[in-house]
This record gives structure tokens, C-alpha cells and sequence, in this order.
């Protein structure tokens, strides 16, 4: 029995550590070849993919700033040195500056806002050229899109014009069988939460609060990814799918 999204090929930003890698391993374990960007964590990068390669499946590590229009040529140039289409990509990579915002100066507003929302749009324009009809875009949020979560602010911001973004891409995509969507995650203890000087209060709010109980994982996160990939879901579009436990729905 064949995997689902067997022939695919996927491109993950942000993809050697935390949610991305859980994305790039659940991807290539139903069927996609694989391309992983990173920014500075080449080692981790590269064992990925050669434990995708082990599986049977084709990968390599790209190295790129995905808020420079430049670097994402040279990411995308590699990219079709590699393969000859894109039929997944998901916009993972983020970073941010956790601080008030009424402390925040003009260079953090730039960098939160073109790390994760820009970004989106550099991949967005190079890699539909290459999409055909099924093709998904996937863009990773979080619910500070839409809740105050201190010192988040900017980074807040940021997701929420993310959000903003994935439905102005669906309506512009849709007449060419692009599907695109985001999922919006609760915190996920990886390295990115500890730089949080709330994370254990975080991470206990949202076990107590949260219907389902546990903590949210990645591989959680990149179980929801893989629902939007699937053909099942061609009329998912436009759509910001929150993954949770319910966290976000108790009073």
C-alpha cells in the first residue's frame, strides 16, 4: 500500500529543529521528497535529511534567510538544481524579539514582520511557477495572532499579518488548484519556548486548561500540516486551522 503523498516533493523552511522537523519527518514518512532549509544549524539540517534519505526518500538541506528576497533566489535556485516542482511548501521558520512593545524599536518591528510573514510571500511567488493544480501552501502561526500573550507583541503582530496573508493567497491561487492555509499552534515546549521567562507557567496554564489534557507536541503540529496536504482536503483553503487541545476555548 502506497503512501499518500507518495511523489510529492515538499519544501519546509525553518525545518532542522522543533515543529519544522517534525513536519519534514511526518511529510517524508507519507511519501514526500523533501527539500529543509535552515539558517544556522547546519548539523542538524543535514542529519535530517540523511535520515530521510535512509527511508528511502530523496532530501537536501538548504541554507538561507527567508526574510532577504536574495537569499530566497539562491534557496530557490538550489532548490530546482535538485527538483523539477513543488507540490508542498511550509512556511515554518519564525523568530521575534520578545519584548513590550512599547519597548520594541523600528529594526525588531522589521525583523518580526519580515521573518514571519514576509517570508511567506518571497516562497509563496518563486514556488507557484512551479506548483501545479494540488498544490498546498502551508504557513505555520500561532495564537498570538489573535490573543495578547505578553511580551509577544510584535512577533503577535506578525503572525497575525501571516494569517492575513494566507487569505489574500487563497483567493489569488484558488483558480489554479492552490490550496493554501495555516495552522496556528498552542505552545510546543522546543527551543524556541525557552527563551520564554514564562515557559513553565505556559506550559502548566496550558496542560491544566486544555480539554485534551497533555501537551501539545510537535509531532502534533505536523500531524495537522499533513491533514491540509492531503487531496482530502481541496476545499480547505483560505483557512487558519488551530491546533490546541481546546486550550484556546475555555474561558
Amino acid at each position: 500500500m502506497s503512501c499518500p503523498l507518495t511523489g510529492k516533493v515538499a519544501l519546509v523552511t525553518g525545518a532542522s529543529r522543533g515543529i519544522g522537523r517534525a513536519i519534514a519527518r511526518k511529510l517524508a514518512s507519507a511519501g514526500c521528497d523533501l527539500a529543509a532549509t535552515y539558517y544556522n544549524s547546519h548539523h542538524e539540517a543535514e542529519s535530517l535529511c540523511a535520515e530521510i534519505r535512509a527511508a528511502g526518500r530523496r532530501a537536501c538541506a538548504l541554507q538561507g534567510n527567508v526574510a532577504s528576497p536574495e537569499s530566497v533566489d539562491e534557496v530557490m535556485e538550489a532548490f530546482r538544481k535538485e527538483f523539477d516542482r513543488l507540490d508542498i511548501l511550509v512556511n515554518n521558520a519564525a523568530s521575534g524579539v520578545l519584548k513590550p512593545a512599547l519597548e520594541m524599536t523600528l529594526k525588531q518591528w522589521r525583523w518580526c514582520l519580515e521573518t514571519n510573514a514576509l517570508a511567506l510571500n518571497l516562497f509563496a511567488q518563486r514556488a507557484v511557477p512551479l506548483m501545479a493544480r494540488g498544490g498546498r501552501i502551508v504557513a505555520i502561526s500561532s495564537l498570538g495572532a489573535s490573543h495578547a500573550i505578553p511580551g509577544y507583541g510584535f512577533i503577535g503582530a506578525s503572525k497575525a499579518a501571516l494569517e492575513s496573508l494566507v487569505r489574500t493567497l487563497a483567493q489569488e491561487l484558488g483558480p489554479l488548484g492552490i490550496c493554501v492555509n495555516a495552522v496556528s499552534a498552542g505552545p510546543v515546549d522546543t527551543d524556541a519556548l525557552k527563551f520564554f521567562p514564562t515557559r513553565e507557567e505556559m506550559l502548566t496554564s496550558f496542560t491544566q486548561r486544555s480539554p485534551a489534557g497533555r501537551a501539545l507536541t510537535p509531532d502534533d503540529v505536523a500531524d495537522a500540516v499533513y491533514l491540509l496536504c492531503l487531496p482530502e482536503a481541496d476545499m480547505v483553503t483560505g483557512h487558519t486551522l488551530v491546533v490546541d487541545g481546546g486550550f484556546s476555548i475555555a474561558s
